[in-house]
């Protein structure tokens, strides 16, 4: 699937679902707004009643206008303007609530017109023992005989009460959680797929020069007057091993990932001479970097330089450092190799004056097939399986490495190795 079409659909998804999730939320709104009204009208019958068996029982007749004041969501005051006995109130609005299925834990209490205060406060629960009053009840000037009642989790009983929106909002919930993992997905395997065709890409690439060369040799070679030329069939034979030896390399970083994706990599440590190692990676760069009119320094100043280590992956890594120095240096490259020692570690500083690296790819350079954009793809020769190759190899060591690079002012590279001592 095409980009555009790919992401049309994302924005055409990203459409219905923020539309469904609206609609959803309105009609969740509505209804909690339904069932508030209907849980308020039966709350107000219920303290109606409430009024009417309190006089009926002081020997008063309610009047005519309705006594119940409903002061915010969870406040109702009910005016008796006459006295009001707590244990009577307090029985007829467990009686009455339980008549009306109001299973919903609240407080009461009366105004003392003598005191000026709301008194004789209960916390009651339907499931639980009543309780101490927890609260201060807003007096309401106007009455002068009146309780008030108030409904702490109003919210949280009227919300249990809508379980199948509940439900439902519980499934489109998931239906996003599943839309948004199907949307990382299909970018995933995009990403991939454009990271593979890159791969294949510089793999032909890659391959293409060395065959072409053999093959132009080996034409030469099929001539039978170059036997009378011994120093130019020498010279096109070296040139054929030399290619060949071009293309075992390239074979094998590839092999090499493989097998460490498979956790196959097996390990032979052996003591090795961290100095003599890359004095001798730097002496296979000599005439290369010269002929870019750059130079290798070396700085050994590490005086325990002895490690434990597999010499055939380590003196892969520090190649393809020094190989990522030199190609990612536009003019006169120079690449400084330097050791140390610190607290039982000897740390290998591989320095360029190259083009960098922007912050903003430093924690990508490690991903397999991962190139640095840098123009033209094939300007620097390369599959993007070194830096992954050498991750792999320092994760296997149980070794660390740090980076530190600027666009335009180069790159540094440490590895730090605990020495042969450390790691007895």
């Amino acid at each position: 699937m095409k980009s555009n079409q790919i992401r049309i659909a994302v924005i055409l998804g990203s459409i219905s679902v923020i539309g469904i999730i609206v609609l959803q939320l309105y009609w969740i709104s509505k209804s909690f707004d339904l069932v508030e009204q209907q849980f308020n009208h039966t709350v107000e019958i219920a303290l109606y009643n409430v009024a009417e068996k309190i006089l009926e029982f002081n020997g008063n007749e309610l009047p005519n206008e309705n006594p119940v004041r409903q002061i915010s969501s969870r406040y109702f005051i009910v005016d008796i303007n006459d006295i009001i006995d707590a244990s009577i109130l307090e029985h007829y609005l467990k009686t009455e609530f339980e008549y009306s299925n109001i299973q919903i834990d609240y407080e009461y209490a009366i105004y003392d017109c003598e005191t000026d205060n709301m008194v004789f406060g209960h916390y009651i629960n339907p499931a639980e023992e009543e309780q101490n009053k927890i609260r201060k009840f807003q007096k309401y000037d106007e009455f002068t005989y009146y309780f008030g009642i108030m409904f702490p989790s109003k919210s949280l009983y009227i919300l249990n009460t809508m379980n199948i929106w509940m439900f439902s909002s519980f499934v489109l919930f998931m239906a996003v959680v599943f839309f948004a993992y199907a949307i990382f997905i299909i970018f995933r395997q995009k990403r991939l797929s454009e990271i593979q065709k890159d791969f294949i890409n510089n793999m032909t690439h890659e391959f293409k020069t060395p065959i072409s060369t053999i093959g132009i040799s080996a034409k030469v070679l099929s001539d039978p007057e170059i036997a009378n030329d011994p120093n130019r069939l020498a010279n096109y034979a070296a040139i054929i091993s030399d290619q060949n030896r071009r293309l075992e390399n390239q074979i094998e970083k590839v092999l090499q990932v493989a097998r460490i994706e498979k956790n196959k990599l097996n390990l032979k440590l052996e003591e090795i001479d961290l100095h003599q190692l890359i004095h001798s990676v730097a002496k296979n760069f000599k005439l290369n970097i010269e002929d870019l009119k750059g130079e290798i320094n070396l700085e050994f100043n590490a005086d325990i330089n002895k490690v434990f280590a597999d010499k055939l992956h380590l003196n892969n890594v520090i190649y393809n450092l020094v190989d990522n120095a030199i190609k990612y240096s536009r003019d006169n490259p120079i690449v400084n190799i330097s050791t140390t020692n610190n607290q039982n570690n000897v740390t290998v500083e591989i320095k360029d004056n190259g083009i960098g690296i922007e912050k903003k790819y430093i924690n990508k350079i490690f991903d397999k097939f991962f190139r640095v954009p840098v123009g033209n793809v094939h300007n620097v020769k390369g599959f993007g399986i070194g830096l992954n190759y050498i991750k792999n190899i320092i994760n296997a060591h149980k070794w660390k490495m740090e980076i530190e690079s600027s666009p335009g002012k180069g790159s540094s590279f440490k590895i730090i190795i605990p020495t042969q001592t450390n790691q007895k």
